[in-house]
């Protein structure tokens, strides 16, 4: 590794760390800023009992004052805190047992994505304005236009409810398989249309036609030369959506039940649990800007013409 890659990486963790910061800062207040608190839904409470709860979490401190202690203990403790609805139970164990399934679902999904979507891409390039290639860009146009909650709720309809082939809850033994399909047709789909696009300017560069002119055979071209390039924005979209789709999708895991973070995500939300809203949003936030750091270092795997600035 030369300084200038060593610099550059460097300056992508500090910019990651700001980043992390900033929407730190800016969840905190938004969430204080609503109408409303943790207790408020609470059935019969006293406002002496209201009070004593408060304070009890720190909830009666002044805002800056609450903001210096969460960031600290976030910094030196990596602690998020207790969780005011799951009582008894600290954030950061609500969110690894939702991150045990969630990373299952995630990981699998993606991987299916990357898989079928080059191999899809790769083809229909190939077979440019062929019927395969239409029947390819038919059926992925189908799955960037149709919602996720869609998608779930028609193969929920047909495979569990219809057919009986698999089960519906996402907690039962073999309940995860619907979530992945779900999940992956979409970043599938748009993974196999930028493979595509991206094949089809590579295979018409001067170095793809010298090579066919040479000899070389097809199979050596396109796994040798065509693909490796045409995979720098597949790397760019794959990053992001690898994070996201790790960390669970919300409408999915609420469609099928699953017990994932996304869950999680949800509930605190509507029981304005404030430690959850953050922990979630941070560990979201840490993930979507690691795997973005990644696949901009990765462009020089990739690519050994890109410079790293």
């Amino acid at each position: 590794m030369n300084t200038k890659t060593l610099l550059y990486i460097l300056k992508r963790i500090g910019l990651a760390i700001l980043t992390v910061w900033i929407v730190i800062t800016i969840t905190f207040f938004v969430t204080r800023a609503v109408p409303g608190g943790p207790f408020a839904s609470e059935k019969a409470i006293t406002p002496a009992a209201k009070a004593a709860l408060e304070a009890k979490y720190g909830l009666d401190k002044p805002l800056l004052e609450q903001y210096g202690t969460y960031l600290s203990d976030i910094v030196l403790r990596f602690d998020f805190g207790p969780s005011l609805k799951n009582r008894g139970r600290d954030v950061i164990d609500v969110i690894s047992d939702g991150m045990k399934t969630s990373a299952e679902l995630g990981i699998t999904a993606a991987a299916i994505a990357l898989v079928v979507g080059v191999v899809l891409g790769s083809v229909a390039a190939l077979r440019r304005n062929k019927l395969i290639d239409r029947v390819v860009m038919v059926f992925t146009t189908a799955c960037i236009s149709m919602p996720s909650f869609i998608m779930g709720t028609l193969l929920l309809i047909l495979f569990a409810i219809t057919f009986h082939i698999l089960p519906a809850n996402g907690a039962s033994e073999g309940g995860l398989i619907l979530p992945i399909i779900t999940l992956s047709l979409s970043p599938m789909a748009n993974i196999t249309r930028l493979t595509r696009s991206s094949m089809l300017d590579v295979l018409g560069q001067d170095y793809i036609r010298t090579a066919k002119a040479k000899g070389v055979s097809g199979v050596k071209i396109i796994f040798g030369h065509a693909l490796k390039n045409a995979l720098i924005p597949v790397i760019t979209y794959f990053g992001p959506m690898l994070a996201y789709i790790v960390t669970g999708s919300l409408v999915v895991e609420q469609i099928f039940a699953v017990p994932g973070i996304g869950r999680a995500f949800v509930s605190s939300i509507t029981d304005r649990d404030y430690p959850m809203i953050m922990g979630t949003t941070i560990i979201l936030a840490t993930l979507i800007v690691i795997m973005n750091m990644i696949s901009d270092i990765l462009y020089k795997a990739v690519d050994p013409r890109i410079n790293l600035e």
